[in-house]
């Protein structure tokens, strides 16, 4: 199945289910939906960096600090931040990721809108990657995760807005 026929839960503004559409539906209409961000550390503390491949649905070739996705119709927050961390990561075996916080995400450019959780998981496995959703990954410290940030307006790398929300709320939370 592509992953624009996927079908996911539709919630409205307090993150309750109103329907379901196929993704690529809920893409095209701007309609507000679940998704898991899950910042992974290696055993270093390092943060888990990867570009996404050209193909993605959303936000091709950009660069993100949280593997995850949108959560399946049906499907617990909680399953879809282990299942994604462990498709992404490309690892088994991998701890329940520890939940942080909520936020609704909202695009500044355009009408998408979803339902955000925060989690971080500890990977001690070596990493295998996701081909088909990651063509580059690393493990960066804080401190260059943060440099890479502050040079995304100056021909620097490109990320995911979403990602650098979450990120940015991570971070003024003190996590």
């Amino acid at each position: 199945m592509s992953p624009a026929d996927e079908i996911i839960d539709i919630v409205d503004e307090d993150d309750h289910v109103v329907g379901q559409a196929p993704r690529g539906e809920a893409y095209a209409r701007g309609l507000r939906h679940r998704c898991v961000f899950v910042l992974a550390r290696d055993a270093d503390d390092r943060v888990f960096v990867h570009r996404r491949t050209a193909t993605k649905l959303l936000f091709p070739s950009r660069h993100d600090m949280f593997v995850g996705g949108v959560v399946g119709a049906g499907e617990t927050y909680d399953d879809a931040a282990l299942r994604e961390a462990e498709e992404e990561l490309g690892v088994t075996g991998l701890p329940r990721p520890r939940p942080l916080f909520s936020f609704l995400y909202e695009a500044e450019d355009g009408p998408l809108s979803w339902w955000s959780r925060v989690y971080e998981v500890r990977c001690v496995l070596p990493v295998s990657p996701q081909e088909e959703e990651i063509d580059w990954h690393g493990f960066l410290t804080e401190d260059e995760l943060d440099r890479r940030l502050a040079e995304r307006g100056d021909g620097g790398w490109l990320w995911t807005p979403d990602g650098v929300a979450a990120y940015e709320r991570l971070r003024g939370a003190g996590f």
